[in-house]
């Protein structure tokens, strides 16, 4: 479904801010896999989502996205085949539409179309029954506008925007960092529900680890724009936190002592 064949990017080439952001990256993802991604600030993570995502052109190697090379594509051709969520609530909604308004250019994703007489009485109750998924009441509340809604709710409503036209890949970096505990965890749930039952293939960015255990069947550890770790099938459900920290330590040679990690 995803290939992800020996990247690299290098930004501000030849000045002093210059950085190797993505080092001979190479990812290989099957159709459904939910692949959680883990590494200290800077490993190149969200770097990784941007080139996946079209956000700038790869100084090497190719990414192919259900037997389509994409390499080459810009992010405007890639739209229909990628659905993201960002780390910022804020990211990924227009605060002066309504709800279904903002669902209308999720579902048109790709396409130039108008807002007018585009939500039919069929696509309004689309729109109502994904939003069921999320429990929070927003079926009953299409006509609100989305900046009136809390940063949770903005959240769970990108997440059914960015999967309502079901995408070859989901990119999810770091969804639930801003939100509190309580409203992660719903987010986290509805996203589990929302890519089993759509058998969608997915990316998730995280810096807790627990998070990075309790989701997916596949999880990856980046450090310096490389892959340093890539842990599946039987290695991968015997893996622990403390299993994490020493593969932290053993591939970059120091501890891994970022405070938004979990450890316990």
């Amino acid at each position: 479904m995803l290939i992800v064949n020996d990247i690299k990017k290098t930004f501000n080439r030849g000045s002093i801010n210059e950085k190797t952001a993505l080092n001979g990256v190479t990812l290989h993802l099957k159709k459904g896999d939910f692949v959680t991604i883990i590494g200290s600030n800077g490993a190149g993570k969200s770097t990784l989502m941007n080139a996946i995502s079209g956000e700038f052109f790869l100084d090497q190697g190719s990414i192919i996205i259900d037997n389509q090379d994409v390499t080459f594509a810009s992010q405007h051709e890639r739209a229909k085949m990628i659905g993201r969520v960002f780390q910022d609530p804020m990211v990924g909604t227009a605060a002066n539409l309504t709800i279904e308004q903002n669902l209308v250019l999720a579902l048109k994703r790709g396409e130039k179309r108008f807002l007018k007489r585009a939500i039919s009485h069929e696509i309004r109750d689309l729109f109502r029954e994904k939003l069921k998924i999320l429990g929070l009441g927003l079926e009953d509340n299409l006509t609100q506008k989305v900046g009136l809604l809390s940063g949770g709710q903005r959240q769970a409503l990108t997440l059914i925007m960015a999967s309502l036209i079901k995408p070859k890949i989901l990119l999810l970096d770091e969804h639930t960092a801003n939100l509190d505990p309580k409203t992660a965890e719903k987010v986290l749930e509805v996203t589990r529900k929302i890519i089993k039952e759509g058998e969608l293939t997915a990316l998730m960015v995280t810096h807790d680890l627990k998070q990075a255990l309790t989701y997916g069947n596949r999880i990856i550890m980046m450090h310096e724009g490389k892959i340093v770790a890539d842990l599946k099938g039987e290695e991968r459900r015997k893996t622990t936190v403390t299993t994490l920290l020493n593969l932290f330590e053993r591939n970059s040679g120091r501890e891994l002592l970022n405070d938004r990690m979990l450890l316990v």
